[in-house]
């Protein structure tokens, strides 16, 4: 039975106290604690859980972005992309990341050197995959006369976010994930255009374009700091 009291999958601790006198709400990487008074009823503590969903899921998810595993940048190793798996070669003879094929050709340096290099090339290389599929989200949920611009962000807070003006960010960080994962990103943000909340016609607009995206959006709350 799924936990009512669970946010992004993070059950939610609930610590009483006859010396406390008002709530407080801490969140924590991978922890959510909820102080209270012991006279509290259990009830009130829910609604106020409820009411400070969202706020909370944006935390953890920032935290799980903060702390994503780095990523080993050496000769020999996998890089997934899109999809696709390229194998990275540390070639003295380049000066700048190139790929050939399955190959992803990069200038020896410190490991600090090739993992920017590689981030870089990166962002560049998924950007106008991201546009098509950013563009194709919001044409399935009805939307794409509102799509502004598309772009690809680094932000420490979210897989992805819209604005008001109808431009749409999604993290490069992202290139690495499945491409259903990826998909979903794209239907959550494209579902924005129409719902600027995280309200209950929100949820079925993006269930109604994509019935699975809950076992997508589990994925990245668990393996997201993989990415």
């Amino acid at each position: 039975m799924t936990d009512p009291w669970a946010i992004s999958g993070i059950p939610v601790e609930v610590r009483r106290s006859a010396r406390r006198r008002t709530v407080a709400l801490q969140v924590r990487p991978g922890a959510v604690t909820l102080y209270a008074p012991s006279r509290v009823p259990l009830e009130t503590l829910r609604e106020i859980v409820d009411a400070r969903r969202e706020w909370i899921a944006r935390h953890l998810e920032a935290y799980a972005i903060r702390s994503s595993v780095r990523r080993v940048v050496g000769d020999g190793e996998v890089l997934p992309f899109l999809g696709e798996e390229l194998t990275i070669r540390v070639a003295p003879d380049t000066r700048t990341v190139r790929r050939e094929g399955e190959l992803l050709h990069v200038p020896p340096g410190s490991p600090e050197m090739m993992e920017q290099a590689v981030e870089r090339w990166t962002r560049r290389a998924c950007l106008p995959i991201f546009r098509t599929l950013v563009g194709d989200a919001a044409t399935r949920v009805g939307a794409s006369g509102r799509l502004g611009r598309v772009q690809v962000t680094a932000a420490q807070q979210r897989w992805g976010s819209c604005n008001v003006q109808g431009d749409i960010r999604v993290h490069w960080k992202l290139s690495r994930a499945p491409r259903p994962v990826l998909d979903y990103v794209t239907v959550h943000e494209a579902a924005h255009l129409l719902e600027f909340n995280h309200s209950r016609r929100y949820w079925d607009l993006v269930e109604r374009v994509m019935p699975d995206y809950r076992v997508h959006r589990e994925w990245l709350k668990e393996h997201g700091h993989t990415l």
